[in-house]
């Protein structure tokens, strides 16, 4: 799964760039960006290579200058700078820097721009970089090669908006400009019997058509190649849509494929306050995985530090959409003006198309600390892998703080907070219960008056589930849903609930995972 590595890497990221205002001063008539000869271009011939990839061995990339290269840790990467007169498109709506590699991302890949069906490599060269500081001779680096690149924000402002960087990894700092979540091109075998592989975009490829920037990708790796789309558009709120198309390739039979994986840090949230090692009230990435499901349910199921690896499958046929999401945005529940939690961007799945059966699955790794990347989720298809085999699949990202067209008259799950049973302050209380509290809002009880007809309907794999009731919360738009659980043994207890009134849902289905 993920190492430490790769969060500290995001962290010297923010640093490795010099300011935005800087390239200004240069055009796209004078960037130092090289390029070699012209050579037509289109998608139908990388999936071509890709598919004759994959009936070839796979030849892991060789190392260059691996001894310097491994010596470039956190503080080297942040005195790195890519100088601004080699931007790619300087002058354009999104210009392009490009990433160095480190000992966090140490295998180059080859970038090429395209225009009018036209593809042109970039050529590396050390002077692409300001070294100054960081005590490297840049000789021994001239045919070292990028490890990624990242699309700049359009004039004036400061930053970046989307990154390709490591293994199938990219990013997009969303609706609030800051990074949190990342995507994959493909998972293979994560938290499986064997050891998961990280196949590779190799090769990239660049175009930029007013507001659209468009990457297209060459994946490969030991069991797998493919051939990637992903057209990006960032809107004026912020949010950022990404349509994606790939075509994949089986070089050899896959036990588990993750489809449009979304990776994530939780170490702990309001629901997990024993967990609370540190003085922040809460720290994470995101706090909860939200699906909508073929058949229409809403389901919210808020993440958890487990105990130990904990694999989720959410059975599903013809899915309309999955994410990893950040719902709690209150700075006062974080208390981090230096991480920012609260800013930290939803990512949300849209497939585009019949994806067939399958499930959303969630992976849980135990964490103690906030530089881990922990949590996982992908679609597994249900048919069996092989090789030869060959997938292609269409999908839509939404880079933003919820998610997109959720039904105004459903209410969502805003916090789970956990306690002992019973009523408090009556003597003894119960020490085999524990006792849920569920905050829902919006939807049609948000303008609702106080009432007492509206229903939890509560259900748990094992144990008893009792004293349940639903109250507004006064001078709020809150409606609290709360119940005891009576519970023997440590074995994980699996959790349903929503509100009704009547015959009518009036909420999204709450779903919990609670270890005793």
């Amino acid at each position: 799964m993920m190492t430490t590595d790769r969060r500290l890497l995001l962290a010297a990221l923010s640093a490795s760039l010099l300011p935005m205002d800087a390239i200004s001063a240069f055009s796209a008539s004078t960037t130092g960006v090289r390029l070699g000869p012209a050579r037509p271009f289109n998608f139908a011939e990388l999936v071509e290579t890709a598919k004759k990839n994959a009936g070839q061995p796979y030849k892991a990339p060789t190392a260059r200058a691996a001894e310097i290269i491994h010596g470039i840790d956190f503080d080297a990467v942040q005195k790195i700078k890519f100088r601004p007169d080699h931007t790619l498109w300087a002058g354009q709506t999104y210009p392009a820097a490009f990433f160095h590699l480190s000992r966090y991302s140490n295998q180059p890949v080859a970038l090429n721009v395209v225009e009018k069906d036209q593809q042109r490599p970039i050529l590396y060269g050390p002077d692409y970089f300001d070294y100054r500081g960081t005590g490297l001779d840049p000789k021994p680096l001239a045919d070292l090669g990028f490890s990624g690149f990242r699309i700049l924000e359009a004039k004036p402002k400061v930053g970046d908006w989307l990154a390709f960087q490591g293994a199938s990894y990219f990013r997009s700092s969303g609706q609030d400009t800051q990074y949190g979540i990342s995507a994959r091109g493909i998972a293979v075998n994560t938290a499986g019997p064997t050891e998961e592989e990280f196949p590779r975009f190799s090769e990239f490829w660049l175009e930029e058509n007013g507001s659209v920037v468009t990457v297209y990708a060459l994946l490969d790796g030991p069991s797998i190649a493919g051939a990637y789309k992903f057209d990006a558009v960032k809107n004026a709120d912020g949010t950022v849509v990404m349509n994606v198309h790939c075509d994949l390739f089986c070089r050899a039979g896959i036990a588990r494929l993750g489809v449009a994986p979304l990776t994530s840090m939780y170490w702990y949230g309001e629901n997990e306050r024993r967990k609370a090692a540190d003085w922040r009230p809460e720290i994470h990435d995101s706090d909860g995985l939200a699906l909508w499901t073929g058949k229409g349910e809403r389901i919210w199921r808020p993440l958890i530090n487990p105990p130990r690896v904990q694999t989720n499958a959410f059975m599903d046929t013809g899915p309309k959409g999955f994410g990893l999401m950040q719902r709690d945005r209150d700075f006062a529940n974080y208390q981090d003006d230096g991480a920012f939690y609260n800013k930290r961007p939803s990512l949300w799945v849209e497939p585009k198309g019949d994806w067939g059966a399958g499930a959303v699955e969630l992976v849980e790794i135990p964490t103690q600390d906030e530089i881990q990347d922990n949590i996982v989720a992908y679609w597994r298809p249900a048919r069996e892998l092989r090789k030869g085999d060959s997938l292609a699949f269409d999908y839509r990202l939404y880079w933003q703080n919820s998610e997109p067209a959720y039904p105004d008259t459903i209410a969502k799950v805003v916090a789970t907070r956990l306690g002992r049973g019973g009523i408090p302050g009556q003597n003894p209380w119960p020490r085999d219960k524990q006792k849920f509290v569920v905050d829902f809002s919006g939807g049609q009880i948000s303008s609702m008056p106080v009432r007492f007809d509206i229903a939890p309907i509560a259900a748990a794999s094992r144990g008893k589930v009792d004293n349940a009731h639903v109250l507004k919360v006064v001078g709020t738009d809150l409606w609290r849903a709360s119940f005891d659980l009576q519970i023997e043994g440590s074995q994980p207890v699996d959790l349903r609930m929503f509100l009704r009134l009547g015959d009518k849902t009036l909420s999204e289905t709450w779903l919990y995972q609670y270890f005793p």
